[in-house]
């Protein structure tokens, strides 16, 4: 799979967690389950899953210390409120916001209606993947009357941004003939990613934020030939703090732990294996905005193409350590960039610092350079891609003491 279908077919982190999953096992890679007994081959890949949102990867080495790599696999988008509607002169589905997306970037564009159904057969519930067969659209407010809205762009979630569906069925009707008990659905960009510039230099898209650092993280577990046991993690609710089961990277410290004993480890090996081992927690950073790069530090200028981006502030978990480790293995092979916020704008934050005090590892934040963070339409270098990805996979190969 390329990275435009990945970036078209993730509509959310159930479908990118599904497509992570088939690929992983077309390489060869074996599916766990939490409450079995796990027999572990060395070189074998092996994942197993949680909520349908969330995936950890695997492969052992001769070594029992583990590198890990970890992205996200939901985007901001609008979450849709269950199976009600909005009656007015034409019917809206009721939504709020999930994550922190330019909300007014969602108007006046293709989305479709995707997720989860919780369904019910032969009384149980079992869960099924759904994307409508019908475009839905959150129409703008004409500048007629709206006469300052390119000076103001600011939007109220709750009467601007609900979807126009149609009279007559319900949203669960339209989606399925089954009894549906609930649902996990959103209405996301239904859009097709696409290359821009003379040369195609740029990737434009839904989900490039973070869904290309989970590409990345998946060619790299799927390619590696690990001296370590080498970790890639694909977590859900980044954008909403982490905190669920399928987010937080307690599920991570489970799957680790369940890798120690697989693998027969005394207490002072597992102590060693997360003390030499480290953690790259792989999150799209920004690139200076040639139009404001007044919000990006002069001294460190990042651009689109100009490779992986190390990302330091104390939002992020990178230290001086963890960045001259990553430097030392990559010089001469990966393109390397440092950002560093401007002191006087709001940063954002990743999955590295939580992850780091849960695991008590060396953690690294990196990530591609992109610009239009959390647009329903973001950019980014499309060499920043390969990057990326080589950069991952000489990382799981390497040993690091």
């Amino acid at each position: 799979m390329d990275i435009l279908t990945f970036l078209e077919k993730g509509y959310t982190a159930f479908h990118v967690t599904q497509n992570v999953a088939q690929y992983l096992a077309e390489k060869g890679f074996c599916p766990l389950e939490m409450g079995q007994k796990w027999q572990l081959r060395q070189g074998k890949g092996y994942f197993v899953t949680q909520n349908d949102s969330a995936l950890i990867a695997f492969k052992t080495g001769e070594n029992k210390i583990f590198n890990v790599c970890e992205s996200h696999t939901d985007s901001p988008c609008l979450k849709i409120k269950g199976n009600g509607t909005v009656s007015g002169v034409i019917p809206r589905l009721d939504a709020e916001r999930y994550g922190g997306g330019i909300m007014y970037s969602f108007m006046d564009r293709k989305l479709k209606i995707a997720g989860r159904l919780l369904v019910q057969k032969d009384g149980k519930v079992q869960s099924k993947l759904t994307v409508s067969d019908f475009n839905v659209v959150i129409p703008s407010l004409a500048v007629h009357h709206n006469p300052n809205v390119n000076d103001n762009f600011a939007v109220n979630v709750q009467t601007d941004m609900l979807p126009l569906f149609s009279q007559g069925k319900s949203l669960y009707e339209r989606l399925t003939q089954e009894k549906v008990l609930d649902s996990d659905l959103y209405a996301v960009p239904a859009e097709k990613p696409f290359c821009a510039g003379a040369e195609k230099e740029y990737l434009c898209g839904a989900r490039i934020d973070n869904l290309t650092s989970v590409y990345a993280c998946m060619q790299a577990i799927a390619d590696c030939v690990p001296q370590n046991v080498a970790v890639a993690a694909f977590l859900d609710n980044e954008e909403v703090g982490s905190s669920t089961r399928q987010g937080s990277p307690l599920f991570l410290q489970r799957v680790l732990n369940r890798i120690e004993q697989a693998l027969g480890m005394t207490d002072e090996q597992r102590e060693e294996a997360r003390q030499k081992g480290m953690v790259l927690s792989v999150d799209n950073g920004h690139a200076t905005h040639p139009a404001h790069p007044e919000k990006s530090d002069a001294t460190f200028p990042v651009t689109l193409n100009g490779g992986v981006v190390i990302k330091h502030h104390p939002n992020y978990a990178t230290d001086g350590l963890t960045s001259a480790l990553l430097k030392n293995l990559l010089q001469g092979k990966v393109p390397v960039q440092d950002y560093y916020n401007r002191s006087d704008v709001r940063c954002g934050s990743t999955l590295g610092l939580v992850t780091s005090r849960t695991l008590q590892m060396k953690t690294c934040d990196v990530g591609a350079a992109q610009l239009a963070m959390h647009s329903a339409c973001e950019t980014m270098g499309a060499k920043d891609v390969g990057y990326v990805t080589q950069a991952l996979t000489e990382f799981l190969n390497a040993s690091l003491e």
